[in-house]
């Protein structure tokens, strides 16, 4: 099941009515993510199989090629930063899956980065309360894209001096 809508949405107010579990919420959502995440990429997986004799007719195999090993090098860093961040995390799982990146660091990046999303959020908003709560939810966003911003410097450098 695809939810449109970020777990961050109902976990923040969730974790301020009840803050004494807000780490059993954290970890439902974590679970849950990840869950959905590992069928993501087995589809990715399946579509994959489905489209590749027409990527191959359109000439698109070379390209593919390259976008694969970029992501078999990097995949660690890649769903990390996908489950962490704004960036739409279902995209890359099935990406994950399509361009081969092994299970276990897509497991672990998802693990991390969206356990530490969700154990941040739910554990920041039940020690500060609605006043914390409102702060995060007018700057959550902005973090996320300065995370995508140090963390996408990060993998560039490290292209570089390959």
């Amino acid at each position: 099941m695809v939810f449109p809508i970020p777990p961050d949405v109902m976990l923040a107010p969730m974790a301020l009515g009840r803050p004494a579990a807000w780490w059993r919420y954290a970890l439902v959502c974590t679970l849950a993510s990840v869950a959905g995440g590992l069928l993501g990429y087995l589809l990715g997986a399946a579509a994959l199989d489905a489209i590749w004799p027409w990527m191959q007719r359109m000439g698109w195999e070379p390209a593919f090629l390259e976008v694969q090993a970029l992501f078999q090098r990097h995949g660690f860093a890649f769903v990390f930063i996908a489950a962490f961040t704004p960036i739409p995390y279902k995209v890359f799982t099935i990406a994950s899956g399509a361009l081969g990146v092994a299970l276990l660091p897509f497991t672990l990046g998802s693990l991390i980065g969206r356990g530490t999303r969700f154990f941040l959020v739910a554990g920041l908003v039940a020690w500060g309360g609605p006043r914390l709560e409102s702060v995060l939810r007018r700057y959550v966003e902005w973090l996320g894209w300065a995370s995508v911003v140090l963390v996408g410097m990060a993998l560039i450098w490290m292209e570089w001096m390959r």
